[in-house]
């Protein structure tokens, strides 16, 4: 292991995207007043051009350009008849818009468990919650106990590395329910889906990503995007992002102003072709944090992420949005690097199930001890494309040091 000396301090940020920019500020700044000039700042030619793109790129005949990542799944229960009397399973180990939609179209969210290694949702705990808390109808609805009908699994793919989608898809076609993909973190990552490499997104009904200027694919404010196979849910999702109108100002459905601004299309339009790029560039990143820390002998100090689907052949087998090691001492760990100038995030400080805003669900400290114990030890180290080996270098000394 390189040893950099003590007075060598560094600063080093947990994202830069100043470097990024730099490389790209020509192209982006021609594609702006290419926008500009054309003086068709709504639903015009560039928003095409991306939602073509990222149908070639995700290979799938269908995509939607909308304002957000969490517009994109509003848009998404709304397009599914999602609503009031309905019930949605996902992750309570997640970013708040997951559930915090499901509540907005006054559906009820519940909540499973997550596997301790990948902090994704654990398809046994969905399966074993299904088989013990739902009841047939005489309609045929499976309906939970506090009455509402269950329609629909949220997955979400934490941190650049997707969920068990195959176990997920079974789960889903046995109970009949919506499989909706939770990609806002996870755009290119890859699952072994039968015999294809299939992107997150696209195995379940419709998925959707994020494109907050932090992701993987960051856009210049928000942005989001909507995946799926069905022509008759992408022409709904269409007519539901532009206030329920088709044609003008003849509405139908209620909808809402969830499109995806030109401007943000055409900064991701120049940002697309370099995405394969940068995930190979983290994870090389990731794989140089992986061999320093185990040449320093710390795996068994803290827990470095799991890499479920590296031997299935797969080129974008994680993305690594974040990198996410664990540590029963990750409060004190986080201290000692804030003092080194080294940035961190601690994605997520407490489980959903105990956000002050969804007390009424019901849920208590316990129900969930997997999300609770990832909630108290998980730690996001630096990780982005452009990092240097020396940045990582000062990162890995600073944590030898601590542990010394």
């Amino acid at each position: 292991m390189l040893k950099l000396p003590s007075y060598l301090a560094m600063r080093v940020p947990l994202l830069d995207l100043g470097q990024q920019y730099r490389v790209l500020s020509k192209q982006i700044r021609e594609a702006i007043d290419d926008v500009l000039d054309s003086h068709r700042f709504i639903l015009g030619s560039k928003v095409q051009e991306f939602e073509s793109a990222i149908c070639r790129y995700c290979d799938v005949p269908h995509a939607i350009g909308v304002s957000s990542g969490t517009d994109a799944l509003l848009a998404i229960l709304m397009g599914l008849g999602i609503g009031r009397g309905d019930a949605v399973m996902t992750t309570p180990y997640t970013f708040f818009s997951t559930a915090g939609c499901v509540a907005r179209v006054g559906a009820r969210s519940v909540f499973a468990d997550i596997d301790p290694r990948t902090y994704n949702i654990a398809p046994s705990a969905i399966q074993e919650w299904l088989e013990k808390n739902c009841e047939l109808d005489s309609d045929g609805a499976r309906r939970i106990k506090t009455g509402e009908k269950i329609r629909a699994i949220i997955p979400a793919h934490l941190f650049g590395s997707c969920c068990q989608m195959d176990a997920l898809r079974e789960i889903s076609e046995r109970f009949q329910l919506y499989l909706i993909e939770d990609a806002a973190q996870a755009i290119g990552a890859e699952f072994p889906f039968g015999d294809r490499a299939a992107k997150a997104g696209t195995i379940g009904e419709v998925g959707f990503f994020s494109f907050y200027p932090s992701k993987n694919l960051g856009a210049a404010g928000d942005a989001g995007m909507i995946v799926c196979q069905d022509e008759t849910l992408a022409s709904k999702l269409r007519i539901l992002r532009n206030h329920g109108m088709e044609p003008r100002y003849f509405h139908h459905v209620v909808g809402g102003n969830f499109r995806l601004d030109e401007m943000q299309a055409a900064i991701l339009g120049v940002k697309l072709p370099f995405l394969e790029s940068w995930a190979a560039a983290r994870r090389a990143a990731a794989d140089f944090y992986r061999a320093e820390f185990t040449r320093a002998g710390l795996t068994d100090r803290i827990t470095l992420p799991a890499e479920p689907y590296r031997d299935c052949g797969l080129t974008n087998h994680h993305v690594y949005h974040q990198y996410v090691v664990r540590t029963p001492k990750r409060d004190a760990l986080h201290e000692h690097l804030v003092k080194r100038q080294i940035e961190t995030a601690i994605y997520y400080p407490l489980g959903l199930h105990e956000q002050k805003c969804f007390a009424y669900l019901g849920y208590k400290n316990g129900d969930f001890p997997e999300t609770e114990r990832a909630a108290r030890e998980t730690l996001a180290l630096p990780i982005y494309p452009e990092i240097s080996r020396e940045a990582q270098q000062y990162v890995v000394n600073a944590i030898v040091e601590f542990f010394e």
